[in-house]
């Protein structure tokens, strides 16, 4: 007996059709999870000693989720969800991580992007690059 033909089935170009894809999925769901944990912690416990550098943190967490999302996702909205995030990811990492080099008063508490991600070994400061790489190497329409 054949078996059943899906009604639907993922884009080509969702993250989960490969294997890089998905290790840079596997990393945007850590980045999110471990953002979020962390913005979430300092945010309950500490806000007032650094309330920007936290919100920023929620915010880094938010970028991932939304990465994370659009990576599974694949297909027309799901490229353009990671697109964005993606560039957003990489103009916060490289805005936050100088303002948090050049004025350090600024940011008395760390970011994920902080110092461009170094306490995350910089994989905040690379993530964005490859996750682009990605996108523009698995665009639909190449051969």
């Amino acid at each position: 007996m054949a078996e059943p033909t899906p009604t639907h089935t993922r884009p080509r170009d969702a993250a989960l059709g490969t294997g890089a894809g998905r290790v840079l999925l596997l990393v945007y769901g850590i980045f999110a999870v471990s953002a979020g944990a962390r913005a979430g912690v300092q945010i309950a416990t500490k806000f007032s000693e650094a309330p920007l550098a936290f919100l920023l943190s929620a915010f880094a967490a938010l970028v991932y989720i939304a990465a994370t999302i659009g990576l599974a996702v694949g297909g027309t909205r799901g490229r353009l969800i990671a697109l964005t995030s993606c560039s957003i990811e990489l103009v916060g990492v490289l805005v936050v991580g100088t303002l948090s080099v050049l004025d350090q008063e600024a940011f008395p508490d760390a970011t994920v992007w902080s110092r461009f991600g170094s306490g995350y070994g910089y994989v905040p400061l690379v993530l964005p690059l490859i996750g682009l790489w990605w996108l523009w190497r698995n665009r639909p329409g190449r051969a």
